[in-house]
């Protein structure tokens, strides 16, 4: 048994897909109350309401569990056995970690653990409810809150996804999905695959910050900003933001077969996990359609050929994606069923996300997915402090989407021009 995991976890056991979904029938409103009046948790905030500004945009959050990994004082320690990702199936923030994690060949340090729905109305959020006794195998919570509150009693907003939490001492110490794949790709270097690949260059890391802060307002938080905002001005802005952003994206990808040229990086985690969900997901909460992702022929290539890499379709599968709501509440006699329901579930996946192979004549190692690290290079040679962001700001005027500009056209590659 790893450091990490409680004697509670010898009581349970591996669930089949039916004992889950039984778990998730039995899980009642009346039990979710029981478990939260002992576990002293409060419900979920609303961000339709808490969330939103005066001209009825969605402004998300900021994340409050910023603390950095880093060698400087007050930085938390990487440490192998001690930490587990809490990510959600649905959630395209808390899938972008676990697939780093799989990439750099981290599993045997850092554990995960899927979250669920608690009761039938969900109404504290993250939870376990597809688990024996609907608690956490590992710690033996009943809810994600619990590790934000023994973190901070006083916390009072919304327990996200993804969450970085001392399993040790059952308490959340990072929900930073802004830079928490930085972290695993820099601090834990000394406990990846001996070939782990290379997914945050030194000597790009300015690029490929500035870019992933220009990519969170304008393509993987647009979803967001359309399906909660309250008014049509704020969803028109966001509905136009996206579709011209995809349009430099692919025209970026036109001449480039990864985001930044030739190798797979940090910022294609990103893109693939907001994308992979666009025509078979997102699409049923943002109204109407401009143009679906495969019609973007360069995107919709990309995405694929990223599909055949295992840590990407393991943990973003676009089948599992697209019917993840079957199941749950499912009515056998309705006459009206969604679309996913009644056609997408029948359609071939591996045929329809094939890849044709043809992107690799853009790059100068076709056979070559990513990049390697050096022979010799030591974790000092590759360590640097990882950025901040402004989108972690406390001022919501700071947070406002038009803030994500670049210094160059997100259509252009700055490190190939």
């Amino acid at each position: 048994m790893s450091s990490c995991e409680l004697p509670l976890k010898e009581a349970l056991k591996e669930q089949t897909a039916e004992e889950e979904l039984d778990s998730l029938d039995s899980y009642t409103d009346e039990l979710a109350e029981q478990y939260a009046k002992e576990a002293g948790v409060d419900p979920r905030p609303n961000e339709t309401i808490s969330e939103i500004d005066e001209r009825g945009a969605f402004i998300r959050q900021p994340n409050a569990f910023i603390q950095p990994f880093g060698d400087r004082e007050g930085g938390l320690k990487a440490e192998a056995n001690r930490y587990a990702i809490y990510w959600a199936t649905g959630c395209n923030w808390s899938n972008r970690p676990v697939i780093v994690r799989d990439l750099l060949g981290l599993q045997d340090a850092i554990r995960d653990q899927r979250t669920s729905f608690t009761g039938r109305s969900n109404r504290y959020g993250h939870g376990f409810g597809n688990q024996p006794g609907h608690r956490d195998p590992i710690t033996g919570v009943h809810f994600l809150s619990e590790f934000y509150k023994r973190a901070n009693p006083d916390f009072k907003g919304r327990a996200t996804t993804p969450s970085f939490v001392d399993a040790l001492e059952r308490k959340v110490v990072n929900n930073d999905y802004h830079r928490l794949t930085n972290y695993l790709e820099v601090q834990f270097r000394p406990f990846q695959a001996k070939n782990a690949p290379d997914l945050y260059p030194k000597r790009f890391r300015k690029e490929i910050d500035e870019f992933n802060d220009w990519l969170f307002p304008h393509i993987n938080n647009s979803h967001y900003r359309m399906a909660f905002c309250q008014s049509p001005e704020a969803y028109g802005e966001a509905y136009e933001d996206f579709y011209e952003s995809l349009d430099k994206l692919d025209r970026r990808l036109e001449t480039n077969r990864f985001i930044f040229g030739d190798y797979v990086t940090d910022s294609d985690v990103r893109a693939f996990v907001t994308l992979v969900r666009w025509d078979i997901s997102y699409f049923h909460n943002v109204g109407p359609v401009k143009k679906p992702i495969v019609d973007y022929s360069n995107i919709w290539g990309y995405l694929r050929e990223l599909n055949t890499i295992p840590a990407f379709a393991n943990n973003s599968n676009p089948k599992e994606l697209a019917l993840l709501s079957f199941g749950r509440g499912k009515k056998e006699n309705a006459l009206f069923r969604g679309y996913n329901e009644r056609i997408l579930a029948k359609v071939d996946f591996d045929a329809l996300w094939a890849d044709d192979g043809k992107r690799k004549s853009l790059s100068k190692t076709p056979g070559e997915l990513f990049l390697r690290h050096p022979e010799g290079e030591s974790y000092e040679d590759y360590a640097s402090e990882i950025s901040t962001t402004r989108w972690n700001s406390q001022s919501w005027q700071d947070r406002n989407p038009k803030n994500g500009t670049l210094s160059v056209d997100a259509s252009i590659n700055p490190i190939e021009s």
